[in-house]
């Protein structure tokens, strides 16, 4: 895979909600790429659209209007099954509430991608154990998600993303109400991800400390993209935050 590898790009997205008697758009005519090698970052504040954007890129929802095509095929042309197939292939989604399973193990949790796939158990095992590893968090493997902090539930929410290897990785505000060690260390694991040129990230957040990490960063306000900021690295932080504020 190379870092001209196209892994989604969305059309015109528009998508909008029932609510209060009448419709209220989420997004409106959103369009953008997320290609192997690049970390993009996707501001805005809560109400934004942020969510919905990565939602419907995931296949999770339907536009009203537009297309997503993931790993070069259009969503609109596959049934439920095809979209559920390709997303557990294609996707890594890391949601900003953990969304753990209470009732399994931290090792078991991160191996749930891979048994859903139906690969064998061993291969989650060791999948399990490698990313225990490489987060630094093997002393976690046989605790329940209510066991954790919160930086500890994202860092297994972050592993269990990455448990297939898929190339597109989709995070909704990981960072949001952690500690800013525990933080850096999720952004620089995204960062790590995209520079190995196997792996694109979309990474959905308010704060512009941690988009200012990215190479690209998109900014959606009122459901529509509204400017695209290319970010040149080795800038000091305070002038990329002077650009993106």
């Amino acid at each position: 895979m190379t870092e001209q590898t196209i892994l989604v790009q969305a059309d015109a997205l528009s998508k909008r909600y029932h609510a209060g008697g009448g419709w209220v758009p989420a997004l409106t005519e959103a369009s953008l790429v997320v290609r192997a090698g690049e970390l993009v970052a996707l501001v805005g504040p809560t109400g934004s659209g942020k969510t919905t954007l990565l939602a419907l890129l995931a296949g999770l929802e339907q536009p009203d209007a537009g297309a997503v095509t993931l790993l070069g095929q259009p969503l609109h042309a596959l049934n439920s099954d095809q979209v559920i197939d390709l997303r557990s292939q294609a996707v890594g989604f890391i949601y900003q509430n953990y969304n753990l399973f209470p009732g399994f193990t931290v090792r078991e949790n991160i191996g749930l991608p891979l048994r859903l796939m139906l690969r064998p158990p061993f291969d989650a095992q060791q999948r399990s154990g490698q990313l225990l590893a490489e987060m630094n968090i093997m002393e976690l493997a046989s605790r329940y998600p209510d066991e954790l902090s919160g930086g500890q539930q994202q860092m297994v929410a972050v592993a269990r993303a990455l448990a297939a290897n898929p190339p597109l990785i989709l995070a909704d505000e990981p960072t949001a109400n952690l500690d800013s060690a525990t933080a850096r260390q999720i952004v620089a694991r995204l960062r790590a991800l995209a520079d190995s040129g196997e792996h694109g990230v979309l990474l959905a957040t308010h704060d512009l400390r941690t988009a200012s990490q990215a190479d690209r960063v998109l900014t959606l306000r009122d459901g529509r993209i509204v400017k695209e900021t290319l970010l040149q690295p080795g800038r000091a932080t305070q002038d990329v935050l002077a650009e993106l504020a």
